[in-house]
């Protein structure tokens, strides 16, 4: 029987700023309530909104804890009311407000799923993110659909990569950028049908060429900026636009006309705001249409780092360098 202790050590922000700010401090380990579970965490994902909480940039609903980490892969150990017991000693992998980082969290039921047997904790623990991030904007404001052709922007990151196998294993065709040509044969074997760096190469025309001068009918953005501009460019028409990120600034400059023209449509959200409630319908949806995929091995994270809990702050700067070749992930 797992002897659970009355408090721990965990990742928090001692103050708003850079990744030195972060600190091992002590908190209560929290107790399940209803729908919830208590989980052994295992490991635990590192993704750009934690980055964002750190800076001081998200402000924290009420009663979220402010330890940070949206994703954790663990072990059941206790129940709140409501949870059956059979749940016990399951590996979940599970979307969280907070908490991650940390040797125990609490998790919904409903927005976790049972780890397939082929996926290894830290892999378990990079894929609950950015598998709500990727469904609800790429299928579901993004509308794609087998044969269509999707531009990922970004598609070494931790998003990027896993869109590209979704995007693949649904049969659609990735035209993917990057900015280091050396991460361009890899992209291509995990399914992109063009490959491209964004330093060289003029994307708009590279997805014109791919398309027969049609252009794309998705693009998957982290950019904004004045990448905005280019990509409506690079749209067939019909096509949607989703952001997801803005690295080169939220101020966009668009021609209207060209939306009117091509009949265009632009989309965008962010995971963290949503209510529990869609958190649960997107969850039921990526059960039934994604997960028998991660099951079979045809989607999986890519995986780039594993560290020790201690060195979140080593973890934030190896995400914001850039380095990352798909997700780090933090083990207590």
């Amino acid at each position: 029987m797992t002897v659970i202790p009355s408090t721990m050590q965990a990742v928090v922000a001692r103050e708003p700023g850079d990744a030195s700010v972060l600190t091992l401090a002590t908190r209560p380990v929290p107790v399940p309530g209803p729908g919830e579970v208590l989980l052994r965490v295992r490991a635990a994902g590192v993704n750009r909104p934690d980055i964002m909480q750190r800076q001081g940039a998200v402000r924290l609903a009420t009663g979220v804890t402010d330890v940070l980490g949206l994703e954790a892969c663990g072990q059941v150990v206790a129940t709140g009311p409501g949870v059956p017991e059979a749940l016990r000693g399951q590996r979940l992998m599970s979307l969280l407000p907070g908490g991650g980082y940390a040797p125990w969290c609490v998790a919904r039921v409903d927005h976790s799923f049972v780890v397939p047997d082929c996926l290894d904790d830290d892999a378990a623990a990079a894929l609950p993110e950015g598998l709500f991030t990727v469904w609800h904007n790429l299928f579901e404001l993004g509308r794609l659909r087998m044969g269509q052709t999707v531009l990922i922007h970004g598609a070494a990151g931790g998003i990027g990569t896993l869109a590209l196998r979704m995007a693949h294993a649904a049969g659609a065709r990735v035209v993917a950028t990057a900015g280091r040509a050396d991460r361009l044969p890899t992209l291509r074997e995990m399914g992109a049908a063009h490959a491209l760096c964004y330093r060289d190469t003029d994307f708009v025309r590279a997805c014109l060429d791919a398309t027969q001068g049609q252009g794309v009918d998705v693009v998957l953005d982290m950019v904004g900026g004045d990448y905005v501009r280019r990509n409506l460019q690079a749209l067939a028409f019909g096509g949607r636009h989703v952001s997801l990120s803005f690295l080169q600034g939220s101020q966009v400059n668009i021609d209207l006309l060209t939306l009117m023209q091509k009949q265009l449509s632009l989309h965008s959200s962010t995971l963290r705001p949503q209510s529990a409630a869609e958190k649960t319908r997107m969850a039921q949806a990526i059960t039934r249409h994604v997960l028998p995929l991660v099951s079979d091995g045809r989607i999986a994270p890519r995986v780039h780092a594993s560290l020790p809990l201690s060195e979140a702050a080593q973890a934030h700067r190896l995400l914001e360098s850039g380095d990352v070749f798909g997700k780090a992930v933090l083990r207590p």
